[in-house]
């Protein structure tokens, strides 16, 4: 079966790639193939040919920023969250697999539960994110270029002053223009979420109204929406004019009504908006002077809460609007609150070994480099696993660093950039020592809470194509099976695997495996049987060998004989082993001359050899 995917996330940053690994490794698993594009900050990468559309049976879109869905009408679509592509993958994939998956027609948006539409809440939540995805860029670029400027001197722009360098007040100026487009990048791309390309002209407009008249932020969310549906309606109601007015539909009519209209009650918005921005701006200001622990606790528990989701993000752009007006006290305890999580996941890894598996140790390591760069999402797979724990003690450690900013009075002038941007910070040491402070009393009560990882009894990857000698003793390989019936020589293979202490009920679990040959001959033919069986009498996953002089009457699809035989016992709820174990197996086994060469062994270590090599 062939899959595509599309994901994308609001920075295009860690989600958007999240999403695309899972859904690969969860469609190799579950044996389909599946492409995927990713709609990252960089724009599309992989992008979906219509040769791959048409080909397609069924396409997953997991993002929370508007892609160009129309291309896939016709076509069986899912369309779900970033987050759920990341945490709901192979679920996604099965859905697809089965057949669960409605058609899209026209402008129809379906998700995981078919004949559901998404809510509206969802809906407001994607339009919001396409614009805060575009406007981010905008905000990190200026904030630093202001940030940069900075290093000549706080006042190094102002040429009255002492301070005053002419690179330096460049430099600042163009951070300047960079953040003086943020109000307007956010409304136009709400707007053309929502009303495309209409939309996008009269937000900008409307964006433009917002920032001249310190409607700020709020009118600007005020202006994309207004824009949007506004342009949706307009154009919905003019789409009976004849063909022959076209231009003069999208040239004319739409602009100047859309334009006209949203510029006019914006103008009339304007105040309000303005009038409430003040008001918030001037809480948190005294919330910042009064309480700066309730701030920190309440900037630590959202930023914890999603890790780079919508409770974060609101978080994370409230410090971004409150950098524009040059307050970097604000913005120092959300950085703060975002780069411990993955610290506290990195810092656990590196105490306590035991706590992780092997590739979720590796995986943890690497948020060494996602915490120190402010990138939170790192942690996301770790919480997954045990959110009821992890999130909580997440919060927590969130909320101690960026408590221990703000009684710091820590200012941090730059958006983003983690420990890049120390160099800009007024107190950088004292700044990392209260992250690290968080991180480390979170990976203590990670470790207290977390129990020690089960050993990998598979003993390899999923994308392994060997079986390691874990799998294969001596004890349980035949050189010279004395059965040519089927159902005698699997009697022979089970016996073999019950006197070594393999399986507790070897009955029990030879059951499994005639139930498996009524479904269809585990012979594929090259004088080779896999017979399989999963079942509660399996104590240790183990692949038994058994060869054949005479050859094996085994109902093989080519009527041959079977010279070889290799059983496959796993327990009953092993799923991940027994896949991984058939599909490295089928793949050692296909290549060009292994039966001839098995045959030669005369070994029982010389067969493990041969199905464990490279």
């Amino acid at each position: 079966m062939k899959l595509l995917g599309v994901t994308g996330c609001p920075t295009g940053i860690a989600h958007t790639f999240m999403a695309e690994k899972a859904l690969k490794e969860a469609a190799g698993k579950l044996g389909c193939q599946i492409k995927v594009e990713t709609n990252g900050a960089i724009g599309v990468e992989n992008a979906l040919t219509e040769a791959d559309i048409k080909a397609a049976d069924a396409i997953i879109v997991a993002s929370d920023k508007s892609v160009d869905l129309e291309r896939f009408n016709g076509k069986p679509v899912l369309e779900v969250s970033v987050g759920d592509g990341v945490s709901k993958a192979e679920e996604l994939v099965k859905a697809c697999l089965e057949g669960n998956v409605p058609v899209r027609r026209g402008t129809a948006i379906h998700n995981l539960n078919p004949g559901q539409n998404q809510n509206t809440a969802r809906q407001i939540y994607k339009h919001l994110m396409n614009g805060v995805s575009h406007m981010l860029p905008l905000v990190v670029a200026g904030g630093v270029l202001t940030a940069i400027s900075f290093l000549w001197g706080i006042y190094s722009f102002d040429p009255t002053s002492d301070q005053y360098n002419a690179v330096a007040a460049m430099i600042k100026s163009v951070g300047g223009y960079s953040m003086g487009l943020m109000v307007t990048v956010l409304s136009g791309f709400i707007a053309q979420s929502i009303g495309g390309r209409p939309g996008l002209l009269a937000g900008l407009v409307g964006g433009a109204i917002a920032a001249g008249t310190d409607a700020g932020f709020l009118g600007g969310i005020v202006a994309g929406f207004l824009s949007g549906y506004l342009s949706q309606g307009v154009v919905s109601s003019l789409r009976r004019l004849p063909r022959q007015l076209e231009g003069l539909k999208s040239i004319f009519i739409v602009p100047i009504v859309t334009i006209g209209g949203v510029g006019i009650l914006m103008m009339l918005f304007a105040q309000p908006c303005a009038a409430l921005n003040q008001w918030m701006m001037a809480a948190l200001s005294k919330i910042q002077n009064t309480s700066p622990v309730l701030l920190g606790i309440v900037i630590g528990c959202m930023c914890g809460f999603d890790m780079g989701g919508p409770v974060n993000k609101a978080a994370y752009v409230t410090g971004t609007v409150l950098l524009g007006q040059g307050n970097y006290y604000f913005m120092a305890g959300v950085s703060a609150a975002c780069i411990t999580p993955p610290l506290v996941l990195a810092i656990a890894a590196t105490l306590k070994k035991n706590r992780f598996s092997q590739d979720d140790r590796t995986a943890a390591l690497v948020n060494y480099v996602l915490g120190f760069t402010h990138i939170t999402e790192g942690a996301i797979p770790f919480a997954a696993k045990n959110p009821l724990k992890v999130i909580p003690i997440l919060m927590l450690s969130s909320s101690i660093s960026a408590v221990s900013t703000y009684l710091m009075k820590i200012e941090v002038p730059a958006p983003h950039g983690g420990f890049l941007i120390l160099g800009l910070v007024n107190k950088p040491a004292a700044w990392v020592l209260c992250i690290l402070l968080g991180s480390f009393i979170g990976a203590v009560l990670y470790i207290f809470v977390t129990p020690v990882a089960k050993k990998d009894t598979s003993g390899w990857k999923a994308d392994d194509n060997i079986l390691p000698d874990s799998l294969l003793k001596e004890e349980t390989i035949c050189l010279s099976l004395v059965n040519t019936g089927k159902e005698e020589a699997i009697d022979e293979m089970v016996a073999m695997l019950y006197a070594d202490g393999v399986l507790q009920d070897a009955e029990v679990f030879k059951n499994e495996i005639m139930k498996r040959e009524e479904i269809s001959s585990t012979a594929f033919g090259s004088g080779i049987a896999i017979p399989h069986g999963k079942s509660q009498s399996v104590r240790v996953p183990r692949v038994a060998v058994g060869i054949s002089k005479n050859g094996i009457s085994f109902d093989s699809s080519d009527g041959e004989p079977v010279y070889a035989v290799f059983m496959i016992a796993v327990g009953e709820k092993e799923d991940d082993v027994h896949l991984k174990l058939l599909s490295a197996l089928s793949k050692k086994l296909m290549e060009p001359g292994f039966l001839s060469r098995l045959k030669e062994c005369t070994q029982k270590d010389q067969i493990i050899q041969l199905i464990t090599e490279e």
